[in-house]
């Protein structure tokens, strides 16, 4: 991966006819569907679900054209960027520069066991969850369980995790927050005073739910796969987080496209520069890139039983394998 620099470098930088497009494919049918399955009410609701699942699907791809805003690769303007990632983040509902420092964050500390917190799940090592006093165990336990992450996870993401500002945020990204969440609500009741309070909860709602548990699924499986890299910031390196830390996630063509291309993480960790739609062909014309572990649709549900970092295997492990092991090989004193 000498070389990674120069082949990645023709795929930075973004076509804006490609881009316009997407916003095309994606928006328009989003509000289609999210129309259809309105008027789909006055029949069955398990007629507006036929529309409201492929809606939520439409949501996530519209979060990651908001994420390409958010790393300046969606359009080749900055200004540009800023207004489609404000708009797509009130589609969202996440404010726009909030989430692009907290993504930065991310991609800067990714797999580094020494700068944890910022943008990724709460991860424990083996180590470090044996030394926790049992309440904070039975914390860990519970935030890593699949129905916190994947039940309470969504509902967290939308109403809560996003609502107030960091410490020490900008004055930019405070206003943008704060404008967030006066439009949200504004939209919102507009929408409830046009269409119904019902109808707009039994459509939005489980858009947002369902979107926000797939953005959570996508985000776990993409770093949380059993052989993936975590070192102490002393051995970290960043190519190595990218191309191991970082998973090829193989999904069906659809979903991937759904998705954004977003299953090529490793090549996006890589140079976030690269817009969402090169990632397949530089992942296709580079053979160095493809030689990553493939982590494949059905396979990838084994993840939801990781639960700690093993640094002597290097790998993830699940609360019994990690108390077999330290029964086996009790710590030295």
């Amino acid at each position: 991966m000498d070389n990674w620099k120069d082949e990645i470098a023709p795929y930075e930088g973004a076509d804006n006819r490609r881009s316009v497009w997407q916003l095309i494919n994606t928006i328009l049918p989003f509000f289609a569907l999210w129309t259809l399955a309105y008027f789909s009410l006055s029949v069955s609701y398990w007629l507006a679900l036929v529309f409201i699942i492929p809606a939520a699907g439409f949501l996530v791809r519209i979060f990651i054209l908001f994420h390409d805003c958010t790393h300046q690769s969606f359009f080749t303007n900055r200004r540009a960027n800023e207004i489609t990632g404000i708009v797509t983040g009130l589609l969202t509902s996440f404010p726009y520069h909030q989430w692009k420092h907290e993504h930065a964050v991310h991609h800067a500390t990714n797999s580094n066991l020494g700068k944890r917190g910022t943008g990724d799940i709460w991860t424990l090592t083996v180590d470090e969850y044996a030394a926790l006093p049992w309440l904070k165990r039975l914390i860990y336990r519970f935030y890593r369980h699949p129905l916190t992450m994947f039940g309470i996870g969504p509902l967290y993401i939308i109403l809560g995790a996003y609502r107030y500002n960091r410490k020490g945020s900008s004055r930019t990204e405070r206003w943008n927050t704060y404008m967030t969440n006066v439009l949200l609500p504004i939209i919102g009741g507009l929408l409830c005073w046009w269409l119904g309070w019902k109808q707009v909860l039994l459509i939005e709602g489980p858009i947002l739910y369902l979107s926000a548990m797939t953005g959570i699924w996508l985000f776990y499986v993409q770093h949380q796969f059993e052989h993936t890299y975590f070192e102490q910031p002393e051995d970290w390196d960043f190519v190595s987080a990218a191309m191991e830390g970082s998973s090829f996630y193989q999904l069906p063509k659809v979903l991937q496209w759904m998705v954004g291309n977003i299953g090529y993480h490793h090549i996006h960790h890589l140079s976030s520069r690269v817009p969402n739609y090169k990632l397949r062909q530089l992942y296709e014309n580079h053979p160095s890139l493809q030689r990553v572990t493939a982590v494949r649709f059905f396979a990838s549900f084994r993840a939801l039983r990781f639960r700690l970092w093993d640094e002597q295997a290097k790998r993830f492990v699940a609360f019994r394998e990690a108390a077999r092991r330290r029964v086996m090989n009790p710590p030295r004193s």
